[in-house]
Order: C-alpha cells, then structure tokens, then sequence
C-alpha cells in the first residue's frame, strides 16, 4: 500500500498559506491598508469554503450521519480531519482482517505490440485511501487556482506598487507560487489517470520534474505579465481578465449547446436538476479559472458521462499556447509603451525578452514531456512532434490563397501576352499571302 504523501503535501500547503495569508493580513491592517488586507482575506478564505465543500461533496457526508465531521467542515479543519483519518486507515491497514475485497482488472502499458490485463486485489482500507487522494487531488486544484493564483497576482501586484518587497510577503508568494504549481501537477496526472483508466499508469520522476518545471516557467511568467500590465493600464485589466475568464467559462456550455445532448442526470443521484447545474456551473468555473494562468490538461466535456474529453488534441494545445504567447507579447508591448516611473531603474526590453524566452522554456519542457517523459506516450495515436507537424501543415494550407485564385492571376498576367503573340502571328500571315498575291500577278 502505497504511502498517503500526496495527502501530507496538500494538507502541508493548504495549512502554511492560510496561516501567512492570516498574517499578512493582520500585517496590513496595522499598516492601515484595509483595501489590501480585504482582499488578502477574501482570497484566502473563499477557496478554503470552496475545499470544504468538494470534501463533503465527494464523500458524501451529506447524506451520511456525521455530525462532528461537518461542524469541523464548516470551522474550516475538514483537510486536518480528514488527514487525521487517512493516518488512521494507513497504519491499522492489516492489522485487522478485511471480511472482504474487490477485485479490479488494469491492463499493462503495450510492449512489442501486446497489453496484458492484471486482475488485482483491493481491499477496504485501500480503497478509502484511493478515495482520500483523489478527493485531495481535486481540492489541491481548487486551492492553487482559485485561491492562490489570484493572491499571488495581488501580492506582487502590491509589491511592485510600493516598491518594496518585505520577507512575509516574499515567503508568501513562494508559498503560493507552490501551491499553484503543485495543483497544476496534480491536474495533470488526473488527467491521466482519467484518460486511460482501463491501464495502470505508473508516473516517474522524470515526469515529475518535467511538469514541475513546465508549469513553474508557465505561471511565473504569466502572473508576471499580468502584474506589470495591471500597474500601468489599471482600466483595461478588468476587461482583459473577464474576457479571458469568460470566454474559457463558455466554451465548454456553448460546445455542449451545439451537440443538442440531453442534460447530464447521472452526476450524483441525490442532486436534483438545479443542483446538477449549480455543480457543472462550479466546474465550469474552475475551469475558466486554470485557463486563465496555463493549459488546462483536463478538457471539460459536459455532453461525456466523465465529463471529460478523453481525446487528445494536439491542434487545441497548439492553438491555446500560439494565442496565449500572442497575447503575454501584446500586454508586454502595452506595458513597454505606457510604462510609468516607478520602472525608472528597470531595463525594459531585458525584462520583456527574459518573460518571453521564459514562456518558450515552459512550451520546451512541455514538448519534452509528451515526447518522451509521458507515461501512456505508446497509446498516443501520434506524437506530439507529428501533431504539431500536421498543426503547423494545417495552418498553412490556411494562409495560403486559394488554388483557383491564383490560376486567375496568372491568367490575367499571361493574357497580354498570348493577345499580342496573336497579333504578330495574324500580321505575319498577311504578309505572306501579299507577297504570295503580288508573285502571281507578275508571272501573269
């Protein structure tokens, strides 16, 4: 049985944050920064309602008679209460006999062609820990982009206002830098797992580190560039942010509209129909919330039972990072233009290139990642190399005009031409019948 240490890392993160989140707060109200202090304490206290409630949601404790454990929800321990009982089923796993176990079937990853299937035995203790995991995954990605993507992007958005970075806030925004990444790790074996859970995935350190420094070059720069554009063009932030957050929150209903599927009934028994919408709503919205800083691995797809798109598309990925590096150097030229004094002591086009060649190093290690370091790569259909060859044809074939236009042109060039070769050839055969006329007459 495996050791519970993604459950460890996220109760440790989750726990650290709140705690320099409440510190810091306290830290701007002494100050008497209340606008500040506000806002640090809305985005570090809202995600941690929204974590209580996917906890609940998942194991069911709703509809379970467990008093103690929801009044600790709603105190906001339920990740200490619920690590507490992960320990628990850990270390009394096997101690005492299971009056009975499940028996699941994952089929091996192909080597030279064949996939053997493994039927493996599952005990309770087991199954609850799986269940505790995937409940922390999930609530780990809440926390990262709901919670400490927006902090991190006031924080030093604060920082650069003052021009003063002081320790707490430094050690702050490392811990939410951290915990972003660290959701966007968890997103991405989710999606795995997922996508291919009839095969039993086993991911290594390699990836690990790949995705890690991926995500870590990806957020950094993105936050970044926010934060400097923000400090310059105060006005045009919000509609750039809304139209980021609502295009990526409609995306996947419009889809869904456009399918003319029937209204997904089948997320959970006990929710009526407005409770199912309030539910796609929440995930949709968590959704909008990862696009909004870096590549969502998991595709919403509200019209699949799983509602997830279990395909992989390499075009989508493609278009996502074009159009986003577009973006990141469109809001980088804006802040370059209008930028104030507070950036008097700032070389701008280094920072400008050093963000940019960033963003290129987080799509490197991306490419390193699904072209080698992937766990299911042999299942791919094909490569992300190849993919992005076909993208790259593909858009191509776009920009160039199209063939009946340019048979057209070259008609329309070719066409004084051929009318004056024309000419030359009538004028040289009415010379020759003169000349033949006049040789006849003078026989004559």
């Amino acid at each position: 049985m495996k050791f519970p240490g993604s459950v460890l890392v996220s109760l440790v993160l989750f726990v650290a944050e709140t705690l320099a989140a409440l510190c810091l707060s306290g830290a701007y109200r002494a100050a008497g920064d209340r606008m500040w202090q506000w806002l640090t304490l809305l985005f570090a206290l809202l995600p941690c309602a929204l974590v209580q409630l996917s906890l609940v949601f998942i194991h069911r404790d709703v509809s379970r008679d467990r008093p103690l454990v929801l009044l600790l929800h709603l105190l906001q321990l339920g990740p200490l209460v619920r690590c507490v009982e992960v320990f628990y089923i850990y270390f009394r796993a096997g101690r005492v006999e299971e009056p009975y176990v499940s028996i699941t079937k994952k089929r091996q990853m192909p080597k030279d062609g064949y996939s053997e299937e493994i039927e493996k035995e599952v005990g309770q203790a087991e199954g609850k820990l799986c269940t505790h995991r995937s409940a922390f995954s999930r609530a780990s990605v809440i926390q990262a982009f709901l919670g400490s993507a927006p902090q991190l992007t006031l924080q030093l958005y604060i920082c650069v206002l003052q021009q003063e970075i002081t320790a707490a806030r430094s050690i702050f925004m490392v811990l939410s830098l951290l915990s972003i990444v660290y959701g966007a790790l968890r997103c991405n074996i989710l999606a795995i797992k997922i996508k291919y859970d009839d095969y039993a995935v086993s991911v290594k350190p390699a990836a690990y580190l790949c995705i890690f420094l991926w995500r870590s070059f990806e957020i950094a720069t993105r936050v970044t560039v926010l934060v400097l554009f923000s400090s310059v063009l105060q006005i045009w932030t919000l509609p750039v942010v809304l139209m980021n957050f609502f295009g990526f929150f409609f995306y996947p209903w419009i889809l869904f509209w456009q399918s003319k599927s029937p209204f997904p009934e089948n997320i959970e028994k006990a929710l009526s129909r407005v409770g199912t919408t309030i539910v796609l709503c929440l995930l949709t919205f968590l959704y909008a919330g990862i696009n909004m800083f870096c590549w969502s691995a998991v595709q919403v797809k509200l019209n699949d039972p799983d509602l997830i798109n279990k395909s992989q598309n390499w075009y989508r990925l493609t278009v996502y990072y074009m159009l986003r590096f577009i973006e990141n150097a469109f809001l980088l030229l804006m802040w370059y233009v209008y930028k104030t004094d507070i950036y008097l002591y700032v070389c701008a086009p280094l920072l400008v290139l050093q963000l940019l060649i960033g963003y290129c190093m987080a799509v490197l290690f991306m490419l390193v990642f699904y072209q080698f370091c992937h766990p299911c790569k042999k299942l791919f259909s094909s490569s992300i190399s190849e993919g992005l060859l076909s993208c790259c044809k593909f858009l191509c074939f776009i920009c160039k005009p199209p063939k009946s236009a340019v048979l057209t042109e070259k008609a329309e060039v070719k066409s004084p031409e051929n009318t004056g070769e024309a000419w030359n050839s009538s004028k040289t055969i009415d010379s020759q019948e003169g000349n033949l006329h006049q040789s006849v007459s003078s026989n004559a």
